[in-house]
This record gives structure tokens, sequence and C-alpha cells, in this order.
């Protein structure tokens, strides 16, 4: 097997594993840091492979949105203590 394809499989297996850790999450990494009404309308096992399979090839977007929601918080969070 060459690099390439190393790298590639890598890349997705990363990508799955954040998709099964951060499934419970998810609205932190796509509509900001508050859950949508009707988030929980799409069954739990679909859900999950949806999101999985979203995660597997766009977790490197996934991430700098999760970093832009975590500084949100944080900003947030800052101001109601002053």
């Amino acid at each position: 097997m060459s690099n390439e394809y190393i790298f590639i499989c890598l890349y997705l297996i990363f990508g799955a594993s954040f998709g099964f850790v951060t499934h419970s999450k998810r609205h932190l990494f796509s509509e900001g840091p508050q859950k949508a009404k009707d988030a929980e309308e799409t069954p739990s096992l679909a859900g999950r492979i949806f999101w999985v399979m979203v995660c597997t090839l766009l977790w490197p977007i996934m991430v700098i949105t999760g970093i832009n929601t975590a500084w949100i918080l944080f900003k947030r969070k800052q101001q109601s203590k002053k």
C-alpha cells in the first residue's frame, strides 16, 4: 500500500471516529450553540449514520465550526459574568 492510500484511510477513519464521538453534540458543529426545535425528528440510528457519513468527509470543516462555536460560547460566558 502506498503512502497516499494510508493517508486517505487515516483521514476517513479519523472522520468516522469524530462523527461517532460528536453525535450527541452535533448541534455545536452546524447550527450554533442552541439546538434546533425539531432536532430529534430523525430516528436515532438514521441520524447517527448520516452524521458519521458527513463527518467522515467533512471533519476538518466540522472542527473549525466547533472551534467557532466554542469561541462564541466563551465570549457569551465572559459577558454574562460582567
